[in-house]
């Protein structure tokens, strides 16, 4: 093509987000602009107080749309969608959850792009998205031409739903190491600004206080440390619908001043800082950003086999990865790892050097790309096939 192709990130979501905010923001900033010109477009609720992707997406210098919906199904939506493709020529809109899969659908059915998906899970707890809107979204997904999947696991659970295997692509997720990157000078600065001593044993974690990242489970994997390791302090990064009844759990079973939730954290980087452990504790994940971030922080990892996370760490080579659901082989995790320093600094060094190959944004993004010249390879073919057949 003579002119870059033109790309519509799509998504909706609600407050502060999650980790692909981080693929879709970082990603896009780090795209070849040479080649590929890139809208993000994010769709929030007019009610939404907590909303803050702008903000985000502020700093980084890309093309960022907001459309705000007075209601879930606002029609109005639509005909501000078509205008957006149609102002910025969307050769392909590349959707990221369950509505602005169907929208994308839509959207190329009546403005002629290309509809691509990327298929970041599906975590939600409500009645209506796991028996509705999940397998909806699934049986739809077998019209896209490909879909990108963060994980094996999310792969082999689209093909299952009855996606063609070779329309699905897995494409872990990234960090950009030059970004998350350990300063020895800032860890006492760090440790000082969360009011730790220099005693104290420090378990991090980071994540929506949401059923999936079972942090009912990490609390009781720490106050069964306590006696082992009495100066042991529990800090979680996040926020959501959790909050009470974990702020609860973990008054009941530490001591006072033993555990903190620290809401959002839009700067992760000085928590790491003031971290011994990093833990992950979920029964379910895509591509954990969160496990990429400590990883390129150099905080060494005990983490459950959630979804991808034994494709981007490897067991006693990067971090330690348990079973999931299981509290004792969690503390025993971040027991080996407090008790046994050489080992950990071994492996923190091998998965700083991990995330600076295999895990890069650079190698990820490579991919995205690909595919992107590969969809706009086939539409291009195929227009050529239908002229070749006319002139026939």
């Amino acid at each position: 093509m003579t002119r870059p192709i033109r790309v519509l990130e799509l998504r909706s979501v609600c407050g502060a987000g999650g980790g692909p905010e981080k693929t879709i923001l970082l990603g896009t900033q780090r795209t070849d602009r040479d080649r590929f010109a890139v809208t993000v477009c994010y769709l929030r609720g007019a009610g939404d107080a907590s909303f803050s992707i702008a903000d985000r997406a502020a700093p980084l210098g890309i093309d960022y749309v907001e459309l705000v919906e007075r209601t879930s199904f606002d029609p109005g939506l639509w005909n501000s969608l078509r205008r957006l493709v149609r102002e910025r020529a969307i050769d392909i809109i590349h959707a990221h959850d369950y509505k602005t899969d169907f929208l994308a659908v839509m959207l190329a059915k009546a403005e002629g792009a290309i509809p691509l998906a990327t298929a970041h899970g599906w975590t939600g707890h409500s009645p209506r998205e796991r028996w509705l809107y999940y397998p909806l979204d699934k049986r739809l997904l077998r019209r896209f031409p490909i879909t990108i999947a963060v994980s094996g696991q999310i792969r082999a659970d689209l093909v299952r739903s009855g996606v063609e295997a070779n329309r699905v692509r897995v494409v872990l997720n990234g960090i950009d190491h030059l970004a998350f990157r350990r300063d020895p000078g800032r860890e006492l600065a760090a440790r000082r600004g969360l009011h730790l001593d220099d005693e104290d044993v420090v378990i991090g974690a980071a994540g929506r206080l949401e059923p999936q990242k079972r942090f009912d489970l990490l609390i009781r994997a720490c106050a069964a440390l306590r006696e082992r390791h009495p100066n042991l302090r529990l800090l979680i990064a996040g926020d959501g619908s959790l909050r009470r009844e974990l702020e609860e759990l973990g008054s009941r079973l530490m001591p006072a001043g033993s555990f903190t939730l620290l809401g959002h954290q839009p700067d992760i980087i000085p928590l790491h800082h003031a971290l011994d452990v990093f833990v992950q504790s979920s029964d379910y994940e895509g591509t954990p950003n969160s496990v990429l971030e400590a990883m390129a922080l150099e905080t060494p990892v005990v983490a459950t086999a959630a979804g991808g996370t034994a494709e981007i760490a490897e067991h006693g080579v990067h971090g330690l990865i348990v079973p999931i659901g299981d509290v004792p082989a969690l503390a025993d995790g971040i027991d080996q790892t407090l008790s046994l320093p050489h080992a950990a600094a071994a492996r923190v060094a091998r998965a700083r050097r991990h995330v600076e190959t295999v895990q890069s944004f650079a190698v990820r993004m490579t991919a995205v790309e690909s595919i992107y010249d590969e969809l706009m390879g086939s539409r291009q073919g195929h227009a050529a096939l239908k002229r070749s057949e006319q002139c026939a």
